[in-house]
């Protein structure tokens, strides 16, 4: 475990949080949940028949393990009018009908997803926090916290980022740690989407991997170097969220547009940004699109050795978090510490 894992499972669990996992059917997560409530870093709430998981997982031990059943918990009718709710006057695309009829309908509905079960469970208050996606795609995972936890106040855009974590103390990453946004969920965000990234991002950089963020906003042009505006107009896209952003948070320590070398690189940021206070100290890095940030987090963990931790989610009012299909159970041990740490 690396020590940045570790500092965040340690402050995970002096702040004791609930986190419900609604895959109670995956053998990960029934293994992890179990570690977690071992290990003391956070309370979990599985959802699933506590028969049917013990009969799938032989040697699984559930003491301090809370399981709710969906099918017999009593809580079901004040979720259920929740989510309509929520969703009232909303109209389903594809039959043209109101998504609920009734709050009967809305119950119906929530037996059959325990996702969306478990983000109601988190918008009543009766968890701190949701990971799910062990089975489920990120579209299933995410499409409850858009519909009924919403974004926080001041953001308009969920996001993603990954915790990069360095095998080894680097002249370039001197925190040890790196915030790579948005890498999993935005495919070509407008300006204001990624002035919305990169303060999400700096939230994560200074509450999760316990850095100062430094925020530098990625493009191949380095302050109008290049442009191109004949084809994507990305620069002046980067351009555009980089006043933004410092409009939204003037006090942040984030600049750009910077190639990744003028971000990183003391000599190169001095030479291409002088009097920059991030060119060359660089440690969140907000790229200009999916397919940037999903190729670069990826290098560097193939090339360079970082640990990916996430995608890690962003913006929601209360902290959803989505799972790779194919994590093992460190992998959701660390997304249930990540999230605890998100919550309030």
């Amino acid at each position: 475990m690396s020590d940045i894992l570790g500092e965040i499972i340690a402050k995970a669990k002096a702040k004791n949080k609930n986190i419900v996992l609604p895959e109670g059917e995956d053998k990960r997560v029934v293994a992890a949940a179990c570690e977690v409530v071992k290990e003391g870093f956070a309370r979990i709430t599985l959802l699933g028949c506590r028969e049917e998981i013990l009969a799938a997982n032989k040697n699984a031990d559930l003491s301090g393990v809370n399981v709710v059943n969906p099918l017999t918990d009593p809580n079901a009718d004040k979720y259920a009018e929740i989510l309509f709710k929520a969703r009232e006057g909303k109209i389903n695309k594809k039959t043209g009908l109101p998504e609920y009829a009734d709050v009967a309908a809305a119950k119906a509905s929530i037996l059959k997803d325990y996702t969306m079960y478990g983000a109601l469970m988190l918008k009543a208050g009766d968890v701190d926090g949701m990971v799910s996606g062990a089975c489920h795609s990120t579209a299933n995972t995410l499409r409850p916290g858009l519909q009924v936890i919403k974004t926080a106040p001041g953001i308009n855009t969920v996001s993603s980022c990954f915790i990069m974590i360095a095998p080894k103390a680097h002249e370039y990453n001197p925190d040890g740690v790196a915030v790579f946004a948005d890498c999993a969920i935005n495919i070509e965000p407008d300006a204001k989407q990624i002035a919305d990234i990169a303060l999400s991002s700096a939230e994560t950089a200074k509450n999760i991997a316990g850095i100062e963020p430094r925020v530098a906003m990625l493009s191949f042009s380095t302050k109008g170097s290049g442009n191109d505006d004949k084809y994507f107009k990305s620069v002046p896209k980067m351009q555009e969220a980089t006043a933004l952003a410092k409009e939204m948070a003037p006090d942040l320590k984030l600049d750009g547009e910077f190639q990744f070398d003028a971000a990183t690189a003391p000599e190169v940021g001095e030479l291409k940004a002088p009097g920059s206070t991030v060119a060359g100290h660089a440690n969140v890095f907000i790229f200009p699109n999916i397919n940037a940030g999903n190729i670069g987090y990826k290098i560097a963990q193939r090339f360079g050795g970082y640990m990916a931790l996430g995608p890690v989610c962003q913006g929601f009012a209360k902290p959803i978090n989505d799972l790779s299909r194919g994590c093992n159970v460190d992998d959701v041990k660390a997304v249930v510490a990540i999230t605890a740490l998100q919550a309030e």
